[in-house]
């Protein structure tokens, strides 16, 4: 997908290679997309070479079309190389330009090791986490091609491991609900052909399951998990504890949104 314009992001996510964040966010993506805010993907890699693909260029279309299905206004690849993914000061200056380029509120990215997958994954994880720093830093400009400083309000780490149902260490844990784009995120993944052929279709039935016994502890149809670092705060424990029948809908479900 074309880097569109360079107007601020609400969100930007962070994968190692096209497909991670489909797998890992993509339902949540989808959501915000729908909700009217600026959403932006960067994969780090082309994720090239696989057995499956014939190259860069049709994984980038696979990527772009998976986009698309989600419905993200920007979706970056920063080109570094597949296989040979590791944390360092240009990869993570790379990435703080991107920050500052289109100035996200809020960042995704992996949060811990995938064992028996990819260890650029959490490559992937250590370069996110320094260039939030960075992109905050001041008296560096020399680094950053005149883009200004940018603060990010806030950084969540998704899980990306299919095989386990226990949540990863973590301060906390956010469900967000996907039961309306669960179907979407599917397709989105279907999208990479040349990864998921028919041999792997069990995939599927393993991304939907994951997802819908998230939801399940939470509420939802089906929910993505999200873990963050620092405590939430509210300034009336009972409207968070138990939300007014009148706000709530007649499903109930979305009655642990508020807070």
């Amino acid at each position: 997908m074309a880097e569109s314009d360079d107007l601020p992001l609400d969100l930007i996510a962070v994968g190692a290679h096209p497909d991670d964040l489909e797998i890992a966010c993509g339902g949540t993506l989808a959501r915000l997309s729908d909700l009217g805010y600026r959403v932006g993907m960067v994969d780090l890699t082309d994720g090239e070479p696989t057995p499956g693909s014939a190259g860069p260029d049709l994984r980038a279309r696979e990527a772009d079309r998976a986009a698309k299905i989600l419905g993200v206004s920007v979706r970056v690849s920063l080109n570094l190389p597949n296989r040979r993914l590791f944390d360092g000061f240009e990869p993570r200056i790379a990435l703080a330009k991107v920050f500052r380029r289109y100035r996200p509120r809020v960042v995704l990215g992996f949060g811990g090791k995938t064992i028996l997958a990819s260890p650029d994954h959490y490559q992937a994880m250590l370069i996110t986490d320094a260039a939030v720093f960075y992109s905050r830093l001041s008296k560096w400009d020399e680094y950053f091609d005149g883009l200004p400083p940018h603060t990010i309000t806030n950084q969540l780490s998704f899980p990306i491991a299919l095989h386990r149902l226990d949540a990863p260490d973590s301060s906390g844990y956010i469900v967000a609900d996907i039961g309306d784009t669960l179907d979407r995120k599917l397709d989105a993944i279907k999208a990479y052909e040349t990864q998921f052929p028919p041999s792997k279709a069990r995939l599927f039935q393993t991304v939907e399951m994951m997802n819908r016994y998230f939801g399940l502890t939470a509420g939802f149809e089906a929910g993505e998990l999200f873990m963050h670092y620092r405590s939430f705060g509210v300034d009336d424990l009972m409207r968070w504890a138990a939300p007014s029948p009148v706000a709530a809908p007649a499903e109930g479900g979305t009655a642990h949104r508020s807070g």
